[in-house]
């Protein structure tokens, strides 16, 4: 295409541009206009029901040729930036940097915000516990491997509450210095990424020794120290650390997605697509799980996930992770709610949060 045909299309994207950024800036007049009525109630500086809100309507409202996925990125970043004319929210991850944790981070709030990057899942909770940090994003749960157990009991212990929910696809590459295998001794990872990625592992490279390390961003780290460390990690982490992708998308399972949970002080609003976690447990007696559950069905709420913890008594007692769908305000919920309370030897609301887009 000659320049008589594009330049008249680029003075119209400089056109359209220039209208972009003034009504960008004008949003953010208006959103510093709700910070200062927010400052005068002591309202949260993050509502997650409100964004989410946000991010729904715009996608419904999309007529293309933008995807809406690419919309609400756009969208989640323009309310990252504004929210942070108010406050630079601080969020714990599980590091070191290029972690799927931090990439939750900026999946949840944007990338408008401090990171703080943890050693490990308790250092989250204890930053986010102390106010170290507004708010901590934990792993909860891999489609592949199940449950993440020190969550799920850090999460029985605190007095944080979820507000939030981020479901990350989850694609695993092997990576190294070089890009190449010559010479590469031991590969390491993340224990659940190992398993994630063992039948791949088992046929390409069953010899060469693996190491289990605190994370994928560690192992990442380890592997641009030195070149006999292959690491298995996201390619957001080989970048971070200058690796070269060996093979890219290992993991056995194609749609492998990890769901973390976002921590913090705030108990967050209905926004008319909501979870609600619990914990439960009942005496050890014939149908007493069944009839703990009886009120859900009772009042016609759904239940989504349930996983058992031993209880660590010795005794052979466990507690019940338990999602539902709704809000605990919803009128049929609370009733529920109730019931249940009344029926179990320990009832704890974990947080009723929006659903994730994905």
């Amino acid at each position: 295409m000659s320049d008589d045909k594009l330049t008249p299309l680029r003075e119209r994207i400089d056109a359209i541009d220039s209208q972009i950024l003034d009504l960008l800036n004008q949003r953010a007049g208006v959103a510093q206009e709700v910070g200062h009525v927010k400052a005068e109630t002591n309202a949260p500086v993050f509502r997650p029901e409100r964004e989410l809100q946000v991010l729904r309507n715009a996608a419904q409202r999309n007529s293309g040729p933008l995807a809406d996925a690419d919309v609400q990125t756009i969208f989640r970043e323009i309310m990252s930036a504004c929210r942070a004319l108010e406050k630079r929210v601080t969020v714990a991850y599980l590091g070191p940097v290029g972690t799927f944790s931090e990439q939750a981070v900026y999946q949840q709030f944007g990338h408008a915000v401090e990171g703080m990057p943890c050693a490990s899942i308790d250092e989250v909770f204890r930053a986010a516990e102390a106010g170290t940090a507004d708010f901590g994003v934990v792993p909860v749960e891999n489609s592949t491997e199940g449950a993440i157990n020190r969550t799920l009991d850090l999460l029985l212990q605190t007095p944080l509450t979820i507000s939030g929910e981020v479901s990350l696809p989850v694609h695993h590459s092997l990576m190294t210095k070089s890009g190449s295998m010559e010479g590469v001794s031991q590969i390491c990872a993340h224990p659940q990424a190992l398993a994630q990625c063992q039948a791949w592992l088992n046929q390409h490279y069953p010899s060469i020794q693996r190491n289990p390390v605190s994370s994928n961003g560690e192992a990442a780290r380890l592997a641009a120290e030195n070149p006999a460390v292959a690491a298995i990690a996201g390619e957001i982490a080989g970048e971070k650390h200058g690796l070269q992708v060996v093979n890219a998308h290992i993991q056995d399972d194609p749609h492998n997605r990890t769901r973390f949970a976002v921590i913090g002080r705030l108990r967050t609003a209905p926004s008319g697509h909501d979870h609600t976690s619990l914990v439960l447990s009942v005496a050890n007696k014939a149908g007493a799980v069944y009839n703990l559950l009886a009120p859900l069905a009772k009042h016609g709420v759904s239940m989504t996930r349930f996983e058992s913890r031993p209880a660590r008594m010795g005794t052979w007692e466990y507690y019940f992770y338990v999602d539902v769908e709704g809000h605990c305000n919803d009128e049929r919920m609370a009733r529920a709610l109730t019931e249940l309370k009344e029926n179990a030897a320990f009832f704890k609301v974990l947080g009723s949060y929006p659903c994730s887009l994905s």
